[in-house]
């Protein structure tokens, strides 16, 4: 067995395990420290909307200007008075993208682009957006994650509780938070594929913050009935439990976006991958973190605010304490709980082996006289 698959088997039998509960708020801090910092990004630096929100002209050309890119962005601001976004196109064309231009402006820029970058005029395609399809967009991506957010907390709140469906929920917000921030204090330019980006990591996000609820809940039925744990002990070792697999997830879905990102937006220099790449990058990262260090965390926050978990709570540190008192070991009876929870297959196992002696044929022999 590799090293990673020992350290998970251990974990999910509890052997070893970092408590992220016990040190909650250490990453309640950090996270509201990030979340500061991307509102903050918003709001003093902005989002840099594209042309499919803003409303604007492309000028595309399909033979090889006279100009390099540089120049040629420094002649469509003159032409235009506008920022403007050039990219080099595969067969040797430009790409110029500029803003809040109306038809009689984009003519004039037309015409005066084809002067400085030595193109015909005819020979440059001009296609403008108007502001009203991107606010429609916008609009329908608003409805959009807003029917998903209502779903989520109702599926939650009927498969499992609705302190997990609260914690599921900040979790998103919190995610959703940080990417936008991010995009505001890089300064990449938000376009419908930012939009699609945002919308899909909701459901990595989700993925992993259900597996650790799943098993949370299984963890924790019947837990009125014993006290050698508390509900934030059992939703610790859920984590762990779920940690390795958590990370292997993560980092298979990270590998693809990074090379669009850094290989694909950075090396080769195609921008327009940036636009959903980033989005996912930094969606996945952070869905990760929430799942952990934010969702889980929370529940274990409201249900020990339920009276019979604080009961429960009560009573388990009563009786380590008189444990401890006596010079007995509570650690001893903790691991044999965890011990039992994971030997009930094996005990399930050895009644059906039972059942079918002797010989495998699945028959009781019976007595004879």
């Amino acid at each position: 067995m590799s090293r990673l698959g020992n350290l998970g088997a251990r974990l999910y039998r509890g052997e070893v395990g970092y408590d992220f509960i016990g040190k909650r708020k250490l990453w309640y801090g950090v996270s509201i420290l990030i979340t500061i910092t991307a509102i903050l990004g918003v709001v003093v630096s902005g989002l840099n909307m594209g042309i499919e929100f803003k409303g604007g002209a492309v000028f595309t050309t399909d033979t090889k200007a006279k100009v390099s890119v540089s120049q040629a962005h420094e002649d469509a601001v003159a032409a235009s008075g506008h920022e403007a976004i050039v990219q080099e196109l595969g067969n040797g064309g430009l790409r110029i993208q500029i803003t809040e231009v109306d038809t009689q402006k984009a003519d004039e820029i037309k015409a005066q682009l084809s002067e400085d970058l030595g193109i015909p005029e005819a020979e440059i395609n001009a296609d403008l957006v108007g502001p009203s399809w991107g606010e429609q967009i916008a609009n329908k991506a608003w409805a959009g994650l807003g029917i998903f957010m209502v779903l989520v907390v109702v599926y939650l709140a009927i498969a499992f509780e609705w302190r997990m469906a609260v914690a599921a929920l900040i979790a998103l917000i919190h995610d959703i938070t940080i990417t936008v921030g991010v995009y505001a204090l890089v300064g990449f330019e938000v376009t419908p594929g930012t939009v699609i980006g945002l919308l899909t990591i909701l459901g990595y996000s989700l993925y992993d913050t259900v597996v650790v609820f799943d098993s949370l809940k299984e963890g924790t039925t019947g837990i009125t009935k014993q006290t050698r744990f508390t509900y934030s002990e059992i939703a610790n070792r859920s984590i762990n439990g779920t940690l390795v697999r958590s990370i292997n997830t993560t980092v298979v879905a990270l590998l693809p976006v990074a090379g669009l990102l850094f290989i694909g937006g950075g090396v080769l220099g195609a921008g327009m991958l940036n636009d959903i790449s980033l989005s996912l990058f930094v969606g996945l990262a952070a869905g990760a973190y929430s799942s952990i260090f934010i969702a889980t965390p929370l529940v274990a926050d409201l249900k020990e605010r339920d009276p019979q978990i604080k009961a429960l709570k009560k009573r388990i540190l009563a009786k380590r304490a008189a444990a401890a008192a006596k010079g007995e070991s509570v650690e001893d009876e903790r691991d044999d709980r965890a011990q039992d929870l994971d030997d009930d297959g094996e005990r399930a196992g050895a009644v059906v082996g039972q059942r079918r002696q002797p010989g495998g044929h699945g028959r009781t022999p019976r007595n004879r006289r």
